[in-house]
């Protein structure tokens, strides 16, 4: 038995430096990193750096009632908009019955954010019936079409597929305005590629509504007029295109393309944003398509969208396109060529991934359930975040050296391991929350502080309850080195199980919350983990070494480990009785 025990000794003698070395390598390499991405500060959220407040007033329109159930549903969907992982601290909240308030903290994109809050119109899918350049842009390109629709688009791809431009930003733009088609082009310049599959009963034909045997309405010539007189450079007639449009009504709507807006006169809805189950941005590693994104229809929608790509695969570009509508702007203007049915819709073209995420997000969270006006936008400043910001980490200080105090009073030469051990912590914690701020959008906001102190005392937990197993190693007559090896698997279990429920806490609330509080949901549980990686990786290895240093080893007064402080029991407890009669007078009956 000794054998075995010598090599397993040997062996964890060994181990100790490795451990020591990967965590200092990581440290190495996330701080090289943080310094390369020019990320050297963690992001703050809006109360201790500031940022924009919008202010959104909501319309009751197309039947829909302003009531609570709907206002929650729009913050949710507000919520998922401009919040992405739900760390980003974006706040968007109800006040009162009709207001929603979105707080959107400096350091983000507000501009684009802003954008993401503000298209809160619903979002359909509507026959194109007419497209041409608007502006000065109209002039500089014509282009040809129809004798139905002038502005009309080049001819899509003559495979069976259903194409279309994914979305406003397209870099061949100029195959929108070429009058020598493209085998790929699309009104946008994109090919949509993938089989839209998915099943619609669209709304009337928007073409019928165009034109007719019998002449055209008072009202199609008061479309026809405004299409004409539509001028999408001009933000004042692109904030009131399609503006008030119901969903079965013909309208017009602007979308921009390679910095160039375009016009287009659209049919009524054939497909309800809100029959889209599901879109998300995929980047496709079989073929060249690149960046995409695919579609899921609900039951309803499915058929709806069977039936309108059914019609318009029969018509001529731009007649066999449909224009995905938000807020009256056209985001992408896909071509069909045959019905497609199934439920899926898959989008491709010369995406990036920021355009396909970002058309991907429309169609996800486009369909609020009410229309919003924006009422206010006004800055945040930081002066009130600040000041608790102050007072927070004053108050983390004082309890960092309370408990430090404690550390060297009562463990004396341990502290040096346990002070070393939070310095780690500390480092790996403000890189890492450094590096995910430009990552996944993560601000640290005043819970988020909170959640980093109280991570303090989860820290030194772990320590202490190593500590205190080695001691008890050694008040039952162990010297250091085999106690501390006895003592460890013992106190790793007590850890793993003490910080599994810390980190189940956490995430039990950062689900079940939004908000600040996920602020402070994802701090304690990312300093959780890091609680036993370097409890693993650093705290462990390091007494192992340092166990094997006469200052430790031999119990000096200051190391903590004094055997006589600690009551420990004599190495030989075991004595032999006496052979001979016992000295001393003896009892006649027991003689």
């Amino acid at each position: 038995m000794a054998a075995p025990k010598k090599g397993r000794s040997a062996s964890a003698q060994s181990k100790p430096w490795r451990a020591l070395a990967l965590i200092l390598i990581a440290i190495v390499a996330l701080t090289g990193g943080m310094f390369a991405s020019g990320h050297t500060t963690p992001r703050l959220g809006i109360d201790l750096a500031g940022g924009t407040s919008i202010t959104l007033k909501a319309k009751a329109d197309q039947g829909s009632a302003i009531n609570k159930a709907n206002m929650d549903t729009a913050v949710e969907i507000m919520n998922r908009r401009v919040n992405g992982l739900g760390v980003s601290e974006a706040e968007v909240q109800t006040q009162g019955n009709d207001n929603i308030i979105v707080n959107i903290p400096k350091g983000t994109n507000s501009k684009e954010a802003r954008e993401q809050v503000g298209t809160t119109a619903k979002l359909y899918f509507r026959p194109v019936l007419a497209t041409e350049a608007s502006g000065p842009a109209a002039n500089a390109s014509p282009s040809t079409s129809s004798s139905e629709s002038p502005g009309a688009s080049p001819s899509g791809s003559s495979s069976a597929k259903v194409d279309a431009p994914d979305s406003k930003e397209s870099k061949d733009s100029k195959d929108k305005t070429s009058s020598s088609p493209s085998s790929t082009a699309t009104s946008q310049g994109r090919a949509v590629t993938g089989a839209l599959k998915a099943d619609a009963s669209p709304s009337s034909s928007a073409s019928g509504k165009k034109s007719s045997s019998t002449g055209a309405s008072d009202d199609d010539n008061k479309l026809q007029a405004q299409y004409a007189a539509l001028d999408c450079s001009k933000p004042s007639d692109r904030a009131a295109a399609g503006d008030n449009a119901k969903p079965g009504d013909s309208t017009v709507g602007c979308g921009k393309n390679q910095g160039v807006w375009f016009k287009y006169l659209l049919g009524p809805a054939a497909v309800d944003g809100t029959e889209v189950k599901k879109a998300q941005a995929v980047f496709d590693t079989q073929g060249a398509s690149g960046w995409q994104v695919q579609m899921t229809f609900t039951g309803s929608g499915s058929k709806k969208f069977a039936d309108i790509t059914g019609q318009l695969a029969q018509k001529q570009q731009p007649q066999n396109e449909f224009g995905i509508v938000l807020d009256g702007e056209v985001v992408s203007s896909p071509f069909v060529q045959q019905s497609i049915t199934g439920g899926n819709a898959e989008i491709s073209g010369s995406f990036t991934q920021e355009e396909a995420q970002g058309l991907s997000n429309m169609l996800s969270y486009g369909a609020l359930p009410l229309s919003f006006e924006e009422q206010s936008v006004t800055t945040v400043t930081a002066a009130l975040g600040g000041e608790q910001l102050h007072a927070g980490l004053i108050a983390g200080a004082i309890g960092l050296a309370l408990v430090i105090i404690y550390l060297v009073a009562y463990y004396r030469g341990l502290s040096l391991i346990a002070i070393a051990s939070l310095l780690v912590s500390a480092t790996l914690t403000y890189v890492i929350m450094s590096l995910l701020g430009p990552t996944i959008g993560f601000a640290l906001n005043l819970p988020a502080v909170c959640g980093a102190i109280v991570a303090i005392g989860i820290t030194a937990d772990s320590f202490i309850v190593f500590f205190e197993r080695i001691r008890d190693e050694i008040r039952e007559g162990r010297t250091l080195r085999p106690a501390v090896e006895r003592a460890w698997p013992r106190a790793r279990r007590t850890i793993l199980v003490s910080d599994f429920v810390s980190f189940l806490a956490a995430a039990v609330l950062f689900v079940v919350t939004v908000g600040k509080v996920q602020g402070f949901a994802f701090t304690l549980g990312l300093t959780t983990l890091l609680d036993v990686v370097v409890v693993f990786l650093f705290t462990k290895p390091l007494m192992t070494i340092l166990a094997r240093r006469r200052f430790f080893h031999d119990g000096h007064s200051w190391s903590g480990l004094d055997p006589k402080r600690l009551g420990a029991k004599p190495p030989l407890r075991r004595t032999r009785r006496p052979s001979g009669p016992a000295a001393g007078p003896v009892d006649p009956k027991e003689a």
